[in-house]
């Protein structure tokens, strides 16, 4: 596992990018992923949603 976590590389995208792709699942009315979590569920507490999404894309964790 910690091979895996090395390999591991960080994105270089902005909170701005984050934000409109979160519109075009949006718009696009995406299926739940892999936790289940719907679209609405998701905008419940967008904000920190999509911080959480951008921290943990570009820290590559």
């Amino acid at each position: 596992m910690d091979q895996l976590k090395s390999q591991i590389k960080p994105f270089d995208i902005s909170k701005w990018e984050v934000k409109e792709e979160w519109g075009e699942v949006r718009a696009n009315k995406g299926a739940p992923g892999v936790d289940g979590q719907s679209i609405g569920e998701f905008e419940k507490d967008l904000k920190n949603n999509l911080y959480k999404v951008w921290n943990r894309m570009s820290s590559g964790s």
